[in-house]
């Protein structure tokens, strides 16, 4: 996959990149597809903003992928403000 430049806000683009979808991203396939260089950090603030951010181990060097749920912390599918 090639380099992809994203015209929204990160946060904005991992909530729709991720949420509800199914889909994971590891902080080696945000940085090398979306420019997406502090990961952890976005996904802390969508977690400050109220969504359910999951982590996944991935290998055996203790790296992670982050999946977002489709409902926030008090289940609510809205779309969240972020």
């Amino acid at each position: 996959m090639t380099f992809t430049s994203i015209s929204t806000s990160q946060n904005r683009f991992l909530h729709d990149y991720l949420r509800g979808t199914g889909r994971s991203l590891t902080a080696a396939q945000a940085r090398a597809n979306y420019g997406i260089k502090n990961i952890r950090a976005r996904m802390t603030e969508l977690r400050k903003k109220g969504l359910v951010v999951r982590t996944e181990v991935v290998n055996a060097h203790g790296r992670v992928a982050y999946s977002i749920s489709a409902r926030d912390i008090v289940g609510s599918r809205a779309k969240a403000s972020v």
